[in-house]
Formats: structure tokens, sequence, C-alpha cells
């Protein structure tokens, strides 16, 4: 679904709760943040959150690990850590037996890998195979992060590079180099858990997490709930090998036309930038990288926990006065 079905589709969810008095809801169907957020005590506050696809690679077990770390990336997109996670599956009934287990071990792993809890799940007959998770996080109320509060002056960071949509799109169509998917799966299949804590450490004035509605999408989510403008400094945008190749092939998912459909208006770009890559920046992310807003003065501290932990990231833009986003070379 697109963003703007899914704003129509919420529309009526949002004028039915909109005068309900829950003072603990933290984050709620109104704010469009990455997940709902329940304050438990003053010290404790719980984050809720599904996702759940269909298979975007042919081997199960990645497919079942790559929908895990897509499902709790919205938990550390909120700086939360994992504590509890449901599986969500349908499974056609001819789907044999092996394949079924092999999509469940890759998800159970990745639960694992992130300290949570694998407590169960539901699965319904379907026809074509979807897996995902329902997920249980916990944050302190004083360190949850938001879409909003990005300020004029911050740095943006980004934490894996881009192009998932296009070589996913391009395995599809016969024409992926192996190598090539397989760093997309690699990349897919890391949990954003380290990223998150070390964002949250730097102080970061706002997050989330690249996913469905692209970098573009998601910047100008950031943004508008934040009151500024975003500038995007393409050179500096980090791609997965063989991204640009696949963009001149025209290898973009629908949701790729969706996402510039709706987003367009919203985005300026360099007239240097070639329309191959204009839309690789509105194409769906899966498992992507988490998108913050961090003080030039926590930079240094950020920039040295993830070269101490050899973590991928860069910084890929700034926050300026304005509305909306703009990419420029």
């Amino acid at each position: 679904m697109g963003p703007e079905a899914l704003a129509q589709v919420l529309r009526p969810l949002q004028e039915i709760f909109q005068n309900t008095n829950l003072p603990d809801l933290l984050v709620g169907l109104n704010s469009g943040d990455d997940a709902a957020v329940y304050k438990i005590t003053e010290d404790t506050a719980v984050i809720q959150t599904i996702d759940f696809f269909t298979p975007i690679v042919d081997d199960p077990y990645q497919f079942g690990a790559i929908a895990a770390a897509n499902a709790m990336s919205d938990v550390y997109a909120m700086g939360g850590e994992v504590i509890l996670a449901l599986n969500v599956c349908g499974f056609p009934a001819n789907l044999p037996q092996q394949m079924i287990s092999e999509i469940l071990r890759g998800g159970a792993e990745k639960v694992a890998e992130a300290g949570g809890a694998l407590a169960g799940g539901h699965t319904i007959i379907d026809k074509e195979p979807k897996y995902g998770l329902s997920v249980l996080g916990r944050v302190h109320p004083s360190q949850l992060l938001k879409k909003s509060g990005a300020r004029v002056g911050d740095m943006l960071v980004l934490t894996k590079p881009l192009g998932v949509g296009v070589i996913t799109t391009a395995l599809k169509k016969e024409v992926a180099e192996a190598a090539h998917v397989n760093q997309a799966v690699k990349s897919m299949m890391a949990l954003n858990k380290d990223a998150s804590r070390i964002i949250r450490r730097a102080g970061a004035s706002a997050c989330t997490d690249i996913t469905g509605f692209s970098l573009l999408g998601h910047g100008y989510e950031m943004a508008q709930k934040s009151s500024v403008r975003i500038r995007l400094f393409f050179n500096r945008l980090p791609f997965i090998e063989g991204t640009m190749g696949y963009a001149e092939k025209k290898c973009f998912p629908g949701g790729a036309c969706n996402n510039e459909r709706y987003y367009k208006k919203h985005v300026d770009f360099d007239p240097g930038i070639p329309g191959e890559m204009k839309m690789a920046l509105f194409t769906p992310e899966t498992s992507g990288g988490l998108l913050a807003a961090v003080s030039k003065e926590s930079l240094e501290y950020l920039t040295d926990q993830f070269k101490r932990r050899r973590h991928p990231f860069r910084i890929v833009g700034e926050v300026i006065e304005g509305q909306g986003v703009e990419v420029v070379k």
C-alpha cells in the first residue's frame, strides 16, 4: 500500500481515537512514527510494532532472517531494545515443511541475536508465503527517539547502504549478479541494534529507519514532523555495489513509482542528478539503515563509536531552515 492510500485508510481510525484520553500513550496513530509507545512506569515504556511481507529472496532461511530484522528495526529506530517477539505467518498448504522450518529458523536466530525471546505466534493458510514478527521493545521514556525533533544545524547520519530494493528487483528479473545479491542480503540481515545504541548515546534529536517509503519518503517525514528542511548530499550517499547499473536498466519495483508520485512534490533535485538515480532514491528499502539527526558537537563521539565497531555509517546531509527535502551534489 502506498503512502497516500495508507493515509486515507488511517484517517477514520485517527478520528475515532483523537479525543481518547490516554496520557501514557506516548506515540500512537496520530504521530506517524515507526511504532507505538506506551509508558508503563516513569522509567519504562514499551514499544509495539508488527511487520511481515512476501519473499524477496529465494533462500527460505535468508527470507526469515531478513523479515525478522526488518520487523525489529522499528524498535531500534525508536531507541529501544527488543524483549519479545511473536511469529506472524501465512503459508500455502503445499509449501514443504522443510522450507517453513527454515523460514522460522531464520527469524528465530535473529530474535535470539537481538537478545529477545520468541514466544509463539500465529499461522494461517495463504496462497503466497508471508512471514514477519510482532515485536515488543523497551525504552526509557527520556531516551525515546522519534521522527520529530531534528534541529537546524544537525547533521544526518545513515547506517546502511542503499539499493536493496533495486537489487532484489534485478534478482526477480534474473539480471542480478550473485555478488551484488549477496551484499544486499548481508545488509538486510544485519540488525540495527548497535547503530541504535550509538545514535541514542550520541543524543540524536530525531531518528527513523529507511524502509518501504524510501530514503526520500522517510526523510521527508522527518523534515515535515520536525518543521525543518533536509538537505542530502547525493555524492555522499552509500550504495550497494551494482545499484547504479541496475537502476540504469530500470530495475525498480512498483513501490518506487508510488513513492515518487506521493513525495516528488516535496523534493527538489540538483539538475545534474540522473533520472534513474532520482528513482533509486524513491525505491523502497527492506531492513534498511537508520537515518538520524545528530548535533555537530556529537559527531566526533558518534564517528569514533562506529569506527570502533567497524560498523557502516555515512554523514549524508544536514538539517536547514525551510520545508521538504533537497538533494544536491
